[in-house]
């Protein structure tokens, strides 16, 4: 696993450790309220302070529960470890970052009022996820490290490839099914689905803007 997968995986760890061993309820509050992402902040009726501009980045560390975290970690363990392996340790956490934002700034698109926190790297995750099937799920093991392979396949070819469009339609049915039942088993708080198709949509559509071999080849 890179060491930038395992970076990120064990600073949502140690954060999460001292947040339940550490902090007391109203430290943790105090977490929750400057790290989370809140989307009625955004909508400038309570003015703006400095966790405005770092809630959306802060909050993909913070998780609802054990089980929100390991669930995450695997999914980070999984999809991001063949992506930072081709992105390299620098563009992968920039990856990670803007695909963060984008989810949230997506959920705030929906939901401009809402006032529960959103915490979690699941939108960051579902880019990893959006840029594996612009690869259409290639991986290159020539390295010695698993990697996605090849270029990335323009729009046209993902959905001419049956196991991207599979991937995608199951990805798509999941997402609306805890959508509309709004939890799943384990996780103490709802699932934000539409930060996972706002950070899909932006690993999807801006993966060439980080892939090193795309950009030489363009």
């Amino acid at each position: 696993m890179p060491g930038s997968v395992l970076a990120i995986i064990g600073l949502c760890v140690v954060v999460h450790l001292v947040r339940t061993y550490l902090l007391t309820l109203g430290q943790d509050t105090d977490v929750i309220r400057y790290g989370a992402f809140i989307p009625v902040i955004y909508t400038g009726r309570f003015g703006f302070d400095l966790a405005a501009f770092t809630s959306p980045f802060t909050y993909t560390f913070l998780h609802g529960g054990f089980t929100h975290l390991a669930v995450n970690s695997i999914w980070l363990a999984a999809f991001g470890s063949p992506l930072a392996n081709r992105l390299g340790a620098p563009r992968f956490v920039a990856f990670f970052a803007l695909t963060g934002v984008a989810a949230a700034f997506f959920f705030f698109a929906v939901h401009p009022n809402a006032q529960s926190p959103l915490v979690g790297a699941s939108g960051a995750i579902s880019g990893m996820m959006g840029a594996a099937a612009r690869f259409a799920f290639r991986i290159d093991r020539s390295s010695g490290q698993a990697a996605f392979g090849g270029d990335p396949l323009p729009f046209r070819q993902v959905l001419r490839s049956r196991a991207a469009v599979t991937f995608l339609a199951v990805w798509m049915v999941i997402n609306i099914v805890t959508g509309f039942v709004g939890f799943v088993p384990g996780n103490e708080g709802q699932i934000a689905w539409e930060a996972h198709i706002g950070g899909f949509l932006a690993g999807f559509l801006g993966l060439r803007l980080f892939d090193r071999r795309a950009a030489r080849a363009g």
